[in-house]
């Protein structure tokens, strides 16, 4: 079995996949130019992919697949799979896996630090420690919002929604989450809706957390109509996919106080743009990563202790279920996309 290591890994990491698949052969892309180590390029895999049979790794170039004869697995180093071409993975017989639950406990973590950022006004109140201003006490707008006793609204009961869930008890709210299939069970959430009824979860929440696969269902899915549901002065967190949410309806409800709050890791990826995005102030086209009442990280929620190391023995555990012809304990679903 030949194995491609889709960065550029350190001794130490190629050491580990050698050690773990002794009968294996582990190579990794040529030396390229790059900002960061996991970048990948078509030029630096184009003869290595050509007979490999698996693929790990946090890239898959444009052109890749072309090139790939011999290609069964991807181990993909995130939890959302939206980037990859899944019908075409279908169509070729490629199986993936993906590291769903292995970032969920650090992802939850800053999406609580954000819902803290949001509800004391972190942001606004350093800056004016740095700038020397006085901040009033007891005034509307100066004064922090409570999580104890507050209800939160979890869009996407899946691990990082129920690792939420349960730090938000810690904090005396109640857990209200929506789940695709009720039936699974509310965990630490104290009540759980399907589907139908996330609108109701919408009125009710103080605060509410996106955390659902992004897919062909969920893309855009959360609108005017969601935002107009939500209740008046509460705060949004999106810690899943920039896509989930339509920016428009978003930065009307920011602007006009509808909502109090917007927290985001994850910003939009604008397809079919004119002109290309790049000539645009990325992350948002509306500048709402530069409101007042936004805070806003880069994709950071995954970037934490121990979180590089446990992605890896994920995907070992893959290829060594792979080479084993065992059933691959976190292989997606490829119509679904998780």
């Amino acid at each position: 079995m030949k194995v491609l290591i889709g960065w550029h890994a350190t001794e130490e990491e190629m050491a580990r996949f050698r050690k773990a698949l002794p009968n294996a052969n582990i190579v990794g892309p040529r030396p390229a130019p790059y900002l960061s180590r996991f970048d990948l390029t078509l030029k630096s895999i184009a003869d290595s992919i050509v007979d490999a049979d698996a693929i790990v790794g946090w890239v898959m170039p444009d052109g890749a697949l072309d090139l790939a004869k011999k290609l069964k697995l991807i181990c993909w180093m995130h939890a959302g799979c939206d980037e990859l071409d899944l019908p075409r993975l279908k169509s070729l017989g490629v199986q993936v896996t993906n590291l769903r639950g292995a970032n969920s406990i650090a992802v939850a973590e800053h999406a609580m630090a954000i819902i803290l950022g949001l509800a004391k006004r972190l942001v606004a109140k350093h800056q004016a420690v740095v700038s020397a201003q006085p901040s009033p006490l007891y005034e509307d707008g100066s004064r922090s919002a409570m999580l104890h006793g507050r209800t939160l609204g979890i869009i996407g009961l899946g691990q990082i929604g129920s690792n939420i869930a349960q730090r938000a008890k810690a904090f005396d709210m109640k857990v209200l989450g929506v789940r695709l299939h009720p039936e699974r069970g509310a965990g630490a959430a104290d009540e759980v809706y399907g589907i139908d009824g996330m609108h109701d979860v919408l009125s009710k929440s103080d605060y509410v957390v996106l955390s659902t696969p992004i897919t062909r269902q969920t893309d855009s899915f959360f609108g005017a109509r969601e935002i107009d549901s939500m209740k008046s002065g509460a705060y949004l967190l999106n810690i899943a996919r920039g896509n989930l949410i339509q920016e428009h309806p978003l930065y009307d409800a920011l602007t006009s106080g509808k909502i109090a709050g917007y927290g985001a890791d994850v910003w939009w990826t604008y397809n079919n743009a004119f002109p290309a995005t790049y000539h645009f102030p990325v992350p948002s086209r509306t500048g709402i990563q530069r409101m007042a009442n936004v805070i806003a990280t880069g994709d950071q929620g995954a970037n934490a202790d121990d979180v590089v190391d446990r992605n890896i023995s994920r995907s070992i555990l893959g290829l060594q279920e792979f080479s084993e012809s065992k059933p691959l304990t976190w292989k997606i679903d490829l119509d679904l996309g998780y």
